[in-house]
């Protein structure tokens, strides 16, 4: 959530990075318009409650006096008079938490802003590439899509899935099972090499941690509920364990503070019907290993270009060539302030069926850096050395990596001409020695 202090203050740099994240002009005018208002009547409801709160304290103190020397009737007027005035400053301070709700009610649908360097875009076709590493592998026979791959091997089972879940879930089977927790497992491992400290959170959290992540009410289609409770399935390890510090204080001397997380993801998908209705790509349920950190305000942005680092290595030992692509402001999420897409290169798949030349790049994680947006629902905050007061975090978090499209991404670059699937070398301790999947 932003500041409304920060947009009063710079009418004109909140109105510019409204309109770099595609809001029409119309709706700049009406969303300051708004903020406006409610902190004008805000200044004005606060500035009278000051003046009665003043006024009672005055009489608090000419009550006191009247006792003292006697003069009771005097005291007994303003005593009456002084129960009045404290219930009109009940009212006042009723009306004071009406307007922070209606604050609240507007500034919970505003997204982060872009920091200025940012690209500005209204797509992913504006999205700006940084680096590329590893050169796709040409193959001397047609390469398959991992569905049609996993299925021929018997290996992955999406009709017994849809049998019992519906659409959009499946079975994975033996050794492609088995390869799904190596790749975990490896990616915890070459994490905690690099400083997280592994955490498992819990899958269901409550809707007051879905709102501190900025999760709700913007994204409410695209969770699952349970019905009848205060629970919801996690989108992504990201809500559980960036609210670990909710409502604490950090010593500045922690920061930054790093965890890694592998949990299932569950997600409505809403919206996103007819898009990767075959494979592993977007499904409801999928596997990931999450990055977060808690990093000092000067220090974010370093430490968001050393998290796509971290994730960026997890490709690298596995092999498997991928790009990496400075999102633009229309195609940055809600809560991030600048993000980074690793896109993995799938050379059996394509996003159009008419190209000439089967192979393309799929994102495979977002490492994102939320300044302080996310702190200040959550109430997550620091305290610096010199000094007692207190500071708003700032909260990064990534994929490192979606566990299944890793596994789409080491099917399709390491299948081999007779059907079979070739181990990664990093994979194979994780594997028992295996070197080969084949068919069941």
């Amino acid at each position: 959530m932003l500041d409304w202090r920060r947009i009063v203050k710079d009418e004109d740099a909140f109105k510019k990075a409204l309109e770099r994240r595609g809001y029409a002009e119309s709706e700049i005018g009406s969303v300051f318009g708004q903020i406006q208002d409610i902190s004008k009547r805000r200044s004005q409801i606060l500035s009278t409650a000051d003046e009665l709160k003043a006024k009672r304290n005055q009489m608090s103190q000419n009550v006191a006096q009247l006792m003292k020397s006697g003069k009771k009737d005097e005291a007994q007027s303003l005593i009456a008079e002084g129960k009045t005035l404290g219930e009109k400053i009940e009212t006042i301070e009723k009306q004071a938490a009406a307007v922070e709700l209606e604050f609240t009610a507007v500034l919970e649908l505003i997204p982060n802003l872009p920091d200025e360097s940012v690209p500005f875009g209204a797509s992913e076709k504006d999205n700006k590439e940084v680096r590329r590493w590893g050169t796709p592998k040409e193959f001397d026979f047609k390469p398959l899509t991992h569905d049609v791959l996993g299925e021929s091997l018997g290996l992955l089972d999406f009709s017994r899935a849809a049998k019992l879940s519906g659409a959009r879930f499946t079975f994975l089977r033996g050794a492609l099972a088995q390869m799904e927790r190596a790749l975990a497992c490896f990616m915890i491992d070459l994490q905690r090499g690099r400083g997280y400290q592994e955490i498992t959170p819990p899958y269901l959290v409550s809707e007051a941690t879905m709102y501190g992540m900025g999760q709700l009410p913007k994204f409410r289609e695209d969770v699952f509920k349970i019905e009848g409770q205060d629970k919801f399935l996690i989108p992504t390890a990201e809500v559980p364990v960036t609210s670990f510090f909710r409502d604490e204080i950090i010593a500045e001397e922690e920061l930054p503070f790093k965890f890694v997380a592998y949990s299932p993801s569950f997600r409505s998908e809403a919206g996103s019907y007819g898009r990767d209705t075959k494979g592993l790509i977007r499904q409801h349920q999928f596997q990931k290993v999450e990055l977060v950190k808690f990093a000092h305000p000067d220090k974010s942005f370093d430490e968001l270009e050393k998290m796509v680092a971290d994730a960026e290595a997890v490709l690298q030992a596995l092999e498997i060539p991928f790009r990496t692509m400075l999102l633009c402001t229309g195609d940055m999420g809600f809560n991030s302030r600048k993000t980074y897409d690793i896109e993995v290169w799938l050379p059996g798949s394509t996003l159009d069926p008419n190209a000439p030349k089967l192979g393309v790049y799929r994102e495979i994680s977002s490492c994102s850096d939320c300044g302080d947006f996310q702190a200040r629902r959550a109430q997550i905050r620091f305290k610096a050395k010199a000094g007692k007061s207190t500071q708003l975090v700032h909260t990064l978090n990534g994929s490192g990596l979606a566990v299944g499209r890793a596994l789409v991404a080491v099917m399709e670059n390491y299948q081999q001409a007779d059907g079979s699937i070739a181990v990664p070398k990093v994979l194979r301790p994780y594997m028992a020695g295996l070197e080969t999947i084949q068919a069941l």
